[in-house]
């Protein structure tokens, strides 16, 4: 079920020059929620049963474009040269990992929230992460799904990554236009579920269709998100409520990005999910939306009142 009605009107907010998109989940009311998205996706990947999941947990749900995705501000034209390149990161980023970090709270200043709980899967678990340690006062807790430790930066996170998905991936080919772009992320759709929970490809391309426009195609701007410089805090200095997940089946990255991310948070839990990939298929949804809960139900009560 996509029940667009769901969801709040887009709306915008700035910081400096760059404009966010973001939009609300319709019940509102209780524990603010702030999801971030993957590598260069649109917010519309958030499947809507997963955040229908986290209302029910008593969730306020917002979720917003990273800069360089969906209808946030972009950096450049999109382009299709190869992944590698991307990943080499022989562009020059105009912005840093700071600045992406504080486009999330400008999200939450235009809510009128003071804090939230930041869930960010992939690339914004990394995104999670940096948000606690740059802003802790905002960080109710910190949940980071599918992600590398935030540390683990540049060349140094390739030993978390599964080389060899990225190199078939970099070696199909789609034709240009629509249906090209809409079986080139359904490709990636397909890549990333585990062959336990294979992809529900209508469901996907529902997503896929909403948020075209920030589809795995538009390798320019992942090359940029991939490698904004962070000069902030390291991740042993975070302190808030922390739970790190990560599908046992992640062809992406390695289930010891999990264990050397939790390792370097004290307190944080763990939970490895069986059955599940690189992505949020429905079987994992109560799970994600429950620990989450039982998350912040578990934070000592200043940390929660402040």
């Amino acid at each position: 079920m996509n029940d667009l009605a769901e969801w709040s009107p887009t709306e915008y907010t700035r910081h400096g020059a760059v404009e966010i998109a973001y939009d609300r989940f319709e019940r509102g009311g209780g524990t603010p929620l702030l999801l971030m998205t993957g590598l260069a996706l649109s917010r519309t990947w958030w499947p809507d049963g997963l955040c229908r999941a986290f209302a029910n947990e008593g969730f306020d749900v917002v979720r917003y474009d990273q800069r360089d995705s969906g209808e946030s501000t972009r950096f450049g034209q999109a382009t299709r040269r190869g992944r590698w390149a991307a990943l080499l990161g022989t562009d020059h980023v105009p912005y840093t990992s700071e600045d992406v970090v504080d486009d999330a709270a400008a999200v939450l200043d235009a809510v009128g929230w003071e804090r939230a709980v930041v869930f960010g899967h992939s690339l914004g678990g990394i995104v999670a992460q940096r948000f606690a340690l740059r802003h802790p006062r905002r960080a109710l807790a910190v949940v980071s799904c599918d992600a590398p430790p935030s540390d683990a930066a540049g060349f140094r996170a390739l030993r978390y990554l599964r080389l060899g998905l990225l190199a078939r991936l970099a070696a199909q080919s789609f034709p240009d236009g629509h249906d090209g772009d809409v079986a080139a992320s359904l490709a990636v759709a397909r890549k990333m579920a585990s062959p336990v929970n294979p992809c529900d490809e209508e469901e996907a391309r529902a997503r896929i269709e909403r948020g075209l426009g920030s589809g795995p195609r538009d390798v320019s701007g992942l090359g940029r998100q991939l490698h904004a410089r962070w000069r902030g805090p390291r991740l042993r200095e975070l302190d808030a409520p922390a739970l790190v997940l990560h599908g046992e089946d992640d062809p992406l990255i390695r289930t010891s990005a999990a264990r050397d991310t939790a390792r370097a948070i004290r307190g944080a839990r763990r939970t490895i999910l069986s059955g599940v990939g690189h992505d949020l298929p429905t079987v994992a949804w109560k799970t994600l939306a429950e620990q989450t809960r039982q998350l912040v139900e578990g934070a000592d009560v200043g940390r929660v009142s402040a």
